[in-house]
């Protein structure tokens, strides 16, 4: 499958749009999906289909659309939105200037009656002046509602161009004949044209400047790429653009200079700033041998490091992509909100016509045709679908674009409504919940040794060895700063351990079964021996001539957040169950010290996925948390898979949320984003869906036998613009939110 081709969409008014686009984009063959953003006016399409076959599909449903390719075409962009806010403030003050003071003389009486020639000819220019209105600042409604029904649609444009322009055309009939109605329906609505009209364009603007900072996540990211880098050819170095990097380039980066693209360190060292990567603020030391991404900050140091990685290949180039895809997906909440934004205009234009023939028929007496023209036009205003169409994709950006500033890239919509929804979590233990490398944890000497000289001795006869647990008793000198002595008869055994001489003296390090098959004395060391193997240590015997000297014991550490991050997880209300392919003593000595309510142990790979099929089979809602290759298929069959950055290329492939960080406070993190997004898209909804739910009946007159009142159409044109500002301003919340691990 090729790539994912983005557009960006122009002439989309509502959600009912939406559903227009995506359809005239789903019609097309080779297209294997389709999303369609409102909040960001954007489409992503997947599928063997050229760009321009998707720009024509979308001219023909009546919309415009442009290839978004490069950074370029990016801030181009960015750069015609705000042209496009400035001229609807322009567009709202406008129809201000001659709506407001038409309202407010109009309140007053000082305006003329129809009953003069001098009454209607001032009524006549005031008519012309507020279709200017209609032209300069309305144009694009009745545009958008023209194409719209050439195609057979009806979006919020028609809404308002029927509302307004029926208004207007009322009004201009009753100056020219004022004696076609009674004399208590003779009223101009050229006031309520002109300020709804300016509501709505006011409220869109305002709307639109904060939808442009909930899209804050992925700017700051785009700006986190350099422009140039300094490139090393020939002995010389030079500034060069950016894409004129090369593979296996040399690049020299001097303190408080961005990396420019990923690569390995071949000359110096520094502390590198991958807060943007991972959310830690701690800098992380590099050497020759390390690696370095795109947009991380060199703190301190200067080094050569050697291009692997660039363009859109670079590591910052896909977290701007995933989370762009994620921004741009539909979680089901959102699906199910198209569909019903997809049948919700067609509905209020019958409700629209219900009401005026009701008014008409059943309300009687003189002012009937002006209650029927008032109320329908305040139901066609007040029922405009913004807020139902920004509800779900507003929250979506924002909660996306904050976990990604937390280290966790969530792949899709699915993945951040579920990952709320969970209430078990499984855990891998190597490399999850422990370090993943063995370590040396604790030294138990018998009389005549100190812990220093028996390290000093373990680690020298293990230097030559490259057994993992050798690696970490040599690594444990190293720390320590001790010195190695000269080793003679180096000879290892499968399976049981070393033995060498020694400044003249055999030694021999191992497990139980070399120490018994050499005739060892260990029973000194067997107390120590059951306390470390339930701390999930494997301990290592150390006999210097045939006789018990003491214990290394080595473990794969656990991570020093752990055991509160799966505290914060219980205070979630999540069960945590640890799965592991280690022996069950070690893996519930782990559980233990970290606080995990269950263990699965002496699990084989391929059985991993089906644990938590089992799990899934009881009615629990399961997030897999891995980091190896063994993980991926248990991250795959999971409802959400969390892969840990740190981890193979596989799992992060098969996860549904990647973390930057190797700890499981992204999970916590993660987690409690996905639950106040979700929380966020429900207030949204509620909002939205009470709000028409209540406006369209009450704008119909229901409460007028009641209460006798009826909604000003002008009211109706500044609640709907509210609405719409309400839930964009609402989503902007998630901006703030800070999870706990983070305060």
């Amino acid at each position: 499958m090729s790539d994912a081709i983005r557009l960006s969409i122009s002439g989309m008014s509502c959600a009912g749009c939406v559903s227009s686009v995506e359809d005239a984009l789903k019609g097309i063959a080779g297209v294997s999906l389709a999303n369609v953003n409102f909040a960001e006016h954007t489409a992503t399409v997947e599928g063997e289909i050229s760009a321009q076959d998707l720009i024509n599909a979308v001219q023909s449903a009546g919309y415009d659309a442009v290839e978004l390719v490069s950074a370029e075409d990016e801030t181009e962009k960015e750069a015609a939105e705000l042209a496009f806010y400035h001229s609807l403030l322009k567009k709202a003050g406008f129809a201000a200037v001659v709506g407001f003071p038409q309202f407010v003389f109009g309140m007053s009486g000082f305006l003329p009656t129809f009953a003069t020639g001098g009454g209607r000819l001032f009524w006549l220019g005031v008519g012309l002046l507020t279709a200017i209105v209609l032209v300069y600042s309305g144009g694009h409604f009745f545009s958008g509602a023209w194409k719209s029904a050439k195609n057979h649609n009806a979006n919020m444009d028609t809404l308002i161009a029927l509302g307004t322009g029926t208004a207007w055309l009322y009004s201009m009939v009753i100056i020219a004949d004022p004696d076609l109605v009674p004399p208590m329906a003779q009223h101009a609505y050229f006031e309520a044209a002109a300020i709804i009209i300016a509501l709505i364009n006011f409220g869109s603007a305002l709307e639109m400047r904060a939808r442009g900072k909930t899209s804050e996540a992925i700017k700051r990211l785009i700006r986190l790429q350099p422009k140039t880098a300094r490139v090393v050819r020939n002995g010389i170095e030079e500034d060069i653009q950016i894409e004129d990097v090369g593979l296996d380039d040399t690049l020299r980066v001097r303190p408080g200079e961005r990396i420019a693209v990923d690569g390995i360190i071949v000359d110096g060292h520094s502390s590198i700033d991958e807060s943007m990567l991972t959310g830690e603020p701690i800098p992380v030391e590099k050497q020759v041998g390390d690696e370095v991404v795109t947009g991380t900050i060199n703190k301190s140091g200067t080094f050569l490091f050697q291009a692997k990685r660039i363009g859109k290949d670079t590591a910052l180039s896909q977290i701007i992509e995933m989370v762009r895809s994620a921004q741009a997906s539909k979680p089901p909440i959102g699906r199910l909100v198209d569909k019903v934004a997809a049948v919700f205009v067609p509905s209020v234009l019958i409700v629209a016509i219900v009401t005026f023939l009701a008014w008409i028929n059943f309300a009687g007496g003189d002012q009937a045709i002006t209650f029927a023209i008032v109320t329908s036009m305040t139901v066609l205003i007040i029922a405009c679908p913004c807020a139902l169409g920004l509800a779900t994709p507003i929250s979506i950006m924002a909660g996306v674009g904050k976990a990604a500033e937390f280290g966790a890239l969530i792949r899709n919509g699915d993945a951040l409504q579920q990952a709320g929804k969970l209430n078990t979590i499984i855990l891998d233990k190597t490399g999850t919940v422990t370090e993943g490398r063995p370590s040396v944890t604790s030294i138990r000497v018998l009389d005549g040794w100190t812990e220093e000289k028996l390290l000093q001795w373990g680690a020298s006869i293990e230097k030559g060895s490259e057994h993992p647990l050798a690696e970490a008793i040599v690594t444990a000198a190293n720390e320590r700063q001790i010195e190695f002595l000269g080793v003679e008869g180096f000879s290892a055994i499968a399976g049981h351990g070393v033995e060498a001489v020694v400044e003249g003296r055999s030694v021999l390090l191992g497990n139980r079964k070399l120490m018994g098959d050499r005739n060892i004395d260990i029973a000194a060391l067997e107390a120590a021996v059951e306390e470390l193997t339930h701390q999930a240590q494997t301990p290592m015997f150390i006999a210097i001539d045939n006789k018990a000297a003491g214990i290394i014991s080595v473990s794969d550490a656990i991570k020093t957040d752990s055991a509160e991050a799966i505290r914060r997880l219980h205070d979630l209300g999540l069960k945590v169950v640890l799965l592991t392919g280690d022996n069950r003593i070690t893996a519930e000595a782990v559980a233990k010290q970290v606080g995990i309510d269950e263990v699965i142990a002496e699990v084989l790979p391929q059985e991993k996925a089906d644990k938590v099929a089992a799990l899934q089979a009881q009615g629990e809602s399961v997030g897999m948390v891995g980091d190896g290759i063994n993980d991926a298929p248990a991250l795959a069959r999971a409802d959400v898979g969390f892969a840990l950055g740190t981890g193979t290329d596989v799992a992060i492939e098969s996860a549904d949320i990647t973390l930057m960080r190797g700890s499981l406070l992204g999970v916590v993190d993660a987690i409690a984003i996905s639950r106040a997004t979700v929380r966020n898209i429900k207030q949204n909804l509620f909002g939205a869906f009470v709000y028409n739910s209540l406006g369209i009946p009450v704008a119909a007159g229901v409460l007028y036998p009641f209460i006798g009142m009826l909604l000003n159409p002008m009211i109706a044109g500044a609640a709907m613009a509210m609405s719409s500002l309400t839930v964009v301003t609402n989503a902007n919340r998630l901006r703030r939110f800070k999870p706990r691990s983070q305060q």
